[in-house]
């Protein structure tokens, strides 16, 4: 009887899931619209507001518009790039004036696709089938509940801020670059606004309010840079220092599953996608002497990952976790 009653609590939460799922999917390009309508107005009340306040405006208004387009172009990138999904045709970079150029040590070497490369090991992924779309699947990769397909190096899928699509392979460097830069905006928004904010709300006495842009426009915005500036700067140091780990969100679930179960047996679990948190963060941003250069990080360029998603960095020495064995493995059934 406990069992049975177990079980119907089970299945009665499933179903409350998977109509999360299906609402959070249908609402996703609301979260975007929303978006695009919050970033537009904060932008303009900054331009209009607090950027003519500043001093030295031939250095800061550069800066100013190098955030903003920043911000806006990865996330554009974000929300416009698919992810990967494993029925897709090997990519090849582009070169237009949106991408990156390579070094030029290394202009005739492949910088996308796999990366081969002599002070990193690159070995092909083992390869399954997914249980639930029964394509088959590399490493690394896992089945999305509201996109219903298998994506490349998955993260999570993310409505909210707005992306509405998987955060995964191609598109997770722009998304991570987009919190960064959005927390460093909403910083500035809040640092350099505040006197301007202390007039709206009348702390300062004024006949008039001598901007075009409304008070209760600005006075909302900036409540909401204070909120962004503290809330996706944790988010976002959570992401960095999952990659310099070498590990994605739904990864380091699985390897604290992994740990414990190699600590039962007397043994260590060790991730063989970590490099080392230097080289974890150049093989994910694709920069450093064998990739793109490192100003590519101060610009809102296109640039794909190192791997195709089909092979990996791994440690010297190993072809799979210590401490993981057949069997050990976590499946998507179990992760959700």
């Amino acid at each position: 009887m406990p069992g049975a009653c177990a079980r119907t609590v089970f299945r009665c939460f499933r179903s409350l899931e998977r109509l999360g799922d299906r609402i959070t999917g249908a609402a996703g390009p609301f979260f975007v619209a929303l978006a695009v309508i919050l970033l537009s107005i904060g932008i303009v009340c900054f331009f209009d507001i607090e950027q003519p306040a500043l001093r030295w405006p031939w250095l800061t208004t550069s800066v100013c518009v190098l955030l903003a387009l920043n911000t806006l172009g990865h996330y554009f990138w974000a929300c416009t790039i698919p992810p990967g999904f494993v029925e897709d045709p090997p990519r090849q970079g582009g070169s237009g004036w949106m991408w990156a150029r390579k070094r030029r040590a290394v202009r005739n070497r492949a910088l996308t696709g796999v990366r081969w490369s002599e002070d990193v090991t690159v070995s092909k992924a083992s390869v399954g089938k997914c249980r639930k779309c029964l394509k088959p699947r590399p490493e690394r990769t896992h089945h999305c509940r509201i996109c219903n397909r298998c994506v490349l190096k998955y993260d999570h899928h993310c409505p909210v801020p707005g992306v509405n699509q998987c955060v995964g392979l191609h598109n997770e460097r722009h998304f991570i670059l987009f919190m960064a830069y959005l927390v460093i905006a909403s910083f500035c928004y809040v640092l350099f606004g505040w006197h301007q904010f202390l007039e709206a709300i009348g702390y300062y006495h004024q006949p008039t309010w001598p901007y075009r842009v409304p008070t209760l426009a600005f006075v909302l915005t900036y409540i909401l840079a204070g909120v962004l500036s503290l809330a996706v700067a944790v988010m976002c140091s959570w992401h960095v220092w999952s990659v310099a780990k070498g590990e994605t969100s739904v990864e380091a679930y699985d390897h604290e599953h992994y740990r414990k179960i190699a600590e039962g047996r007397g043994e260590t679990f060790v991730n063989s996608y970590d490099l080392g948190k230097r080289k974890n963060l150049e093989l994910f941003f694709n920069v450093g002497s064998d990739g793109y250069p490192f100003y590519t990080l101060l610009f809102p360029f296109r640039i794909d990952p190192y791997t195709d998603g089909w092979s990996w960095a791994r440690r010297e020495g190993y072809e799979r976790h210590r401490g993981v064995r057949e069997g050990d493995e976590l499946t998507d059934e179990e992760d959700s």
